[in-house]
């Protein structure tokens, strides 16, 4: 007879086994179960190497308004404090604290900084306006040009003193072993590959290559595989789905801590930035280039056949794409970011863009980051008819969950967690202590 779980859930990436130690330290579930079709955890959008290490605030994303940056915030801070509980053999492995900043070029985007610096600040007590010289105390290589200032106005939006950068593979590791150590059963069920969900009265069955559970409730953490498992049960197909993968490259050390570039607001993808790579010391990243992919999972073309399930194709989504090639900077943007899978051509184009952070930068700095760079599965709703940004759920209310979380997917785990508990609870009747999720903390 199939074993019964209170929670079964789906994908062991950070948004999964953040809500898999939740589960187990806030609730009084007494059976969970995790099941991840590969061998280790976080083997894909949430291996180091595959997002942009970043705990995004909302305070230098320069796309972000005020009041959701406060809403990113409060999920960040949960990061931190969950960071800083951990010993401090562990904690050094998961969050870093690099200065960063966004960068201001040219008097429009000194002036856009100088507004949001005043808008924000009293939000963010540890930001501050750096001027040119002081931009250069922090990061000299902004501001040299061959042994000059470089001649551009210059402003930046900073926070120097902050954890900014994380290992999302080491956090989602945390998580497990942090719910490991209750006393509950927590089923690890790693290279586990998850062939149909199906409704069994009030509970579901999941069928997997071994053998049959059962659950109380079902959260699918699966990436775009969310939306995927959601179509075949018939749940969730007002959704299309646009993947867009990111490439990065690689400099001698260049940059003391992160760097970002003011974001174009009619670009729904993320704008350059430079910054340490916590899993190779001694070099700075820079990227993403951002690139529409036809597959689910970046370096498995296997995936191919099941992105073309989950996009649905119809004169609705074609309408979407239409819409998005008719803006002009966006069209542009997509054919510059296809120009850079060009040999030859790529890296003489992205040194363009890389020197607006470091303008000495040459073109033998640069060096492909081969087999770094995820995918972010950016939802299509067809019922609007627009592209949806950011984190994104599916939930039809009736005991199981789908969650697509691309950037800032992966800073909101906690925060997403949060939410799949207040739903299990309705639904379950179950105790939830949510006092660590509403304690105080500090404003920074």
């Amino acid at each position: 007879m199939a074993e019964l779980y209170d929670v079964v859930i789906i994908g062991g990436g950070v948004t999964g086994t953040a809500l898999l130690y939740a589960l187990s330290k806030f609730t009084d579930l007494k059976r969970v179960a995790l099941l991840e079709k590969y061998s280790t955890i976080a083997t894909v959008n949430s291996k180091a190497t595959n997002n942009s290490q970043t705990i995004h605030c909302g305070d230098i994303e320069t796309n972000y308004t005020l009041e959701k940056a406060l809403k990113v915030r409060r999920a960040a801070q949960m990061l931190v404090r969950y960071g800083e509980q951990l010993p401090p053999a562990i904690r050094d492995k998961v969050i870093y604290k690099f200065p960063k900043m966004v960068l201001g070029i040219g008097d429009s985007e000194c002036e856009l900084l100088h507004h949001r610096y005043t808008e924000f600040q009293p939000h963010f007590s540890g930001m501050q306006f750096l001027e040119k010289a002081q931009i250069a105390e922090v990061e000299p290589n902004v501001v040299n040009l061959n042994g000059h200032d470089r001649p551009e106005p210059l402003t930046a939006i900073a926070l120097l003193n902050e954890y900014t950068a994380i290992n999302y593979g080491t956090l989602s590791q945390s998580f497990v072993e942090q719910a490991q150590t209750t006393d509950k059963t927590i089923d690890l069920r790693l290279g586990t590959q998850v062939q149909a969900i199906e409704p069994v009265g009030e509970n579901y069955q999941i069928t997997t290559a071994e053998d049959t559970l059962m659950a109380r409730f079902v959260v699918v953490s699966a990436g775009g595989h969310s939306l995927l498992f959601a179509h075949r049960m018939g749940i969730g197909l007002e959704y299309s789905c646009l993947p867009i993968a990111g490439n990065f490259y690689f400099t001698p050390q260049v940059l003391n801590g992160k760097v970002y570039t003011v974001q174009n607001d009619k670009l729904p993808f993320a704008a350059i930035h430079g910054d340490p790579d916590v899993t190779v010391p001694g070099k700075t990243r820079f990227g993403p280039t951002a690139l529409p992919l036809p597959l689910l999972e970046r370096y498995h073309l296997r995936t191919l056949g099941e992105y073309l399930e989950v996009l649905r194709l119809d004169g609705k989504v074609v309408s979407v794409l239409w819409d998005l090639l008719k803006v002009p900077d966006i069209r542009n943007y997509i054919f510059k970011n296809m120009a850079f899978e060009v040999p030859l051509v790529d890296r003489r184009l992205f040194l363009q863009d890389a020197r607006k952070i470091v303008p000495s930068l040459r073109l033998s700095d640069l060096k492909f980051a081969h087999g770094v760079g995820g995918i972010r599965p950016q939802l299509i709703d067809k019922t609007q008819q627009k592209l949806i940004l950011g984190q994104a759920e599916i939930d039809p209310g009736n005991g199981i969950r789908f969650n697509i979380t691309p950037s800032p997917g992966a800073t909101n785990c906690l925060n997403s967690a949060e939410q799949d508990l207040l739903r299990i609870q309705q639904h379950l009747g179950c105790r939830f202590d949510r006092s660590w999720f509403e304690s105080e903390v500090s404003v920074t």
